[in-house]
């Protein structure tokens, strides 16, 4: 019953869509199994929590931006709306981190950009139990702030936890803000650690995504392109790549991160204007790992996708391969299969 509920939803979904000024959804676009709940405002950004010691009982943090009455939603495997931190003002992007050390405990978290206070929030997981002492300011020595994108980096030599913040409009150069995350006495505290990122002046920088394994940050200066740097930031502010320039209808948006094995993998980008993911090589191409190539282009479902996630777990049930996990307007994410996108992505690369 659950599933013919699901396809009634994003039945309804795509005729909204093709009646409105938004782009149509293409008719061999993949289906998702889950359409979440619908949240009261707009959703935007999501981030998958493995709960590894009951896969069948993680969770998706999702955003719901709107001023003054926004919030942190969180959403079972069904899609069902269980938790909820509200309200929040004009929360934008989150990511999750696991095992950061608080009071000598490893803990996950998640961690969201509030913008209109010009912050970021700090929840332990899976409770969201607030660890911050009610927000840290974010790009306190700037006039630029209204931070949007964000996400968190754990160096796999030392196990020092970073947030990487970015914002509405910013200095190219300076455009990103690197914080280190540590604990006081079970609050986390964040120091500025670096200043970075190239920025091509033609709109916004919001979503960002952290290789942790291979140690890059990937993050989409929308109608542009997407830029590559190092995640360690004793490891300098050269910009690695540049890449995806003429593979999108206009805006770069949400990124995921599906890794295959411990070097390899897919990054899939969205084209929000055109309803598709963009699909490159985590590992890049010829033995070059910062050359990015196109090598699929996929039609979904989401309407004007700003937000996606993804992960190989299995979870059961329908996610034995992982999960790809995007916002779709009309307040919903929505959960795909990840053996659907697997094939799609063999179909059009070989």
């Amino acid at each position: 019953m659950k599933k013919v509920l699901y396809l009634v939803a994003v039945t309804a979904l795509v005729t909204s869509c093709n009646s409105s000024k938004l782009t149509p959804v293409a008719k061999n676009a993949l289906k998702p199994i889950v359409v979440t709940q619908e949240t009261p405002h707009d959703t935007d950004d999501p981030a998958i929590w493995i709960n590894k010691a009951n896969p069948s009982q993680s969770l998706i943090i999702g955003t719901d931006k709107e001023k003054e009455t926004g919030g942190l939603y969180v959403f079972d495997l069904q899609g069902n709306i269980v938790d909820k931190v509200y309200p929040m003002d004009r929360p934008n992007n989150v990511d999750i981190a696991y095992g950061l050390m608080l009071n000598g405990k490893k803990t996950d978290i998640a961690v969201v950009t509030e913008r209109k206070k010009d912050q970021i929030r700090i929840f332990s997981l899976p409770g969201l139990k607030p660890v911050d002492n009610g927000g840290i300011a974010v790009f306190e020595d700037s006039e630029r702030k209204d931070p949007m994108g964000i996400a968190l980096y754990t160096n796999p030599s030392n196990g020092k936890t970073y947030a990487i913040v970015g914002r509405k409009e910013g200095v190219s150069g300076e455009y990103m803000y690197q914080y280190e995350l540590t604990d006081a006495n079970g609050t986390v505290t964040a120091k500025l650690v670096r200043k970075f990122g190239n920025y091509s002046g033609k709109k916004e920088i919001e979503a960002i995504m952290v290789d942790n394994e291979l140690g890059y940050i990937y993050y989409s200066d929308e109608t542009a392109g997407i830029r590559k740097y190092y995640a360690d930031p004793e490891k300098g502010n050269e910009e690695l790549a540049f890449f995806g320039q003429k593979d999108f209808k206009r805006d770069h948006e949400g990124i995921a991160l599906y890794k295959t094995n411990a070097n390899q993998g897919y990054i899939l980008i969205s084209d929000q204007q055109s309803n598709n993911f963009v699909v490159y090589k985590r590992e890049g191409e010829n033995g070059n790992a910062n050359n990015h190539k196109m090598i699929a282009k996929i039609p979904f479902s989401t309407i004007e996708c700003d937000g996606a996630d993804a992960v190989n777990f299995n979870f059961g049930g329908s996610f034995t391969n992982g999960i790809f996990v995007a916002m779709s307007n009309g307040k919903v994410f929505q959960y795909y299969d990840w053996n659907i996108i697997q094939h799609e992505i063999d179909k059009q690369s070989n």
